[in-house]
């Protein structure tokens, strides 16, 4: 039984690493393309499809089973496609705070409007650039400034395209276990996005009092949840 950890829009494998030591069974966390070991991907030509097939490769090279499949915020939109793809090795998913619109939409559509005017500033020749500043607002509102900083220093570039593409969620419609953490201090994806998306995939839900990089700002307590769904 392992965990595989699924990094949201802007940062890559390496935002899990305060949360891993946590954990009570083996974790892989993934590089999606464009960040980390997979950063030669052409960002303004990467799609989703490359995402969740990113994820199946990681998952047969170490040919993990019975698999908790995590997924952070941006993750929520590859998350079905890896579940078409491999749904037999995965026996639960756990949504961190999971950007899930409904079917066939953009998710730049769907994300909170003072949100989305940011992430469109942020957008140029189809790369997607937060700025320290921008993203400290929206990400760090439950950190200290050392912690604040660390954090800030994770952002990468990442691909304007997936924000444009249209998702396609019917990987959710299989059996497939799943639990929402609804992360109650987020200021990216806020409190009615967040319920938006729980009442499209009428998950578990539990509450965690942090902002939206949880896995950074309170590591032991995402990990106490992850390791309660794992058993």
């Amino acid at each position: 039984m392992a965990f595989v950890l699924i990094h949201g829009a802007s940062f890559g494998a390496n935002c899990w690493d305060e949360l891993i030591p946590h954990l009570r069974s083996e974790a892989l966390a993934v590089d999606l393309p464009g960040h980390g070991s997979r950063t030669g991907a052409d960002l303004g030509s990467v799609t989703l499809a490359d995402c969740a097939d990113a994820v199946r490769e990681d998952m047969e090279a170490k040919d993990l089973r019975d698999v908790v499949l995590v997924g952070h915020s941006f993750a929520g939109v590859t998350i079905p496609r890896v579940l078409d793809l491999v749904p037999d090795r995965i026996r639960h998913v756990v949504l961190v705070s999971a950007v899930v619109p409904p079917d066939g939409t953009r998710v730049l559509d769907q994300i909170d409007p003072g949100v989305r005017d940011l992430v469109e500033q942020s957008i140029a020749d189809g790369v997607y650039h937060q700025t320290r500043e921008g993203a400290a607002a929206m990400l760090c509102n439950d950190m200290d400034e050392a912690t604040t900083s660390s954090t800030l220093d994770l952002l990468a570039d990442d691909s304007a395209a997936l924000l444009r593409e249209t998702v396609d969620l019917s990987g959710y419609r299989r059996q497939i276990p799943r639990t929402y953490v609804h992360l109650t201090r987020d200021q990216c994806y806020v409190e009615e996005l967040q319920q938006r998306s729980m009442a499209l995939l009428r998950p578990d839900v539990i509450d965690l009092d942090t902002g939206h990089m949880a896995m950074i700002s309170a590591p032991e307590r995402l990990a106490a949840v992850l390791n309660a769904i794992h058993g």
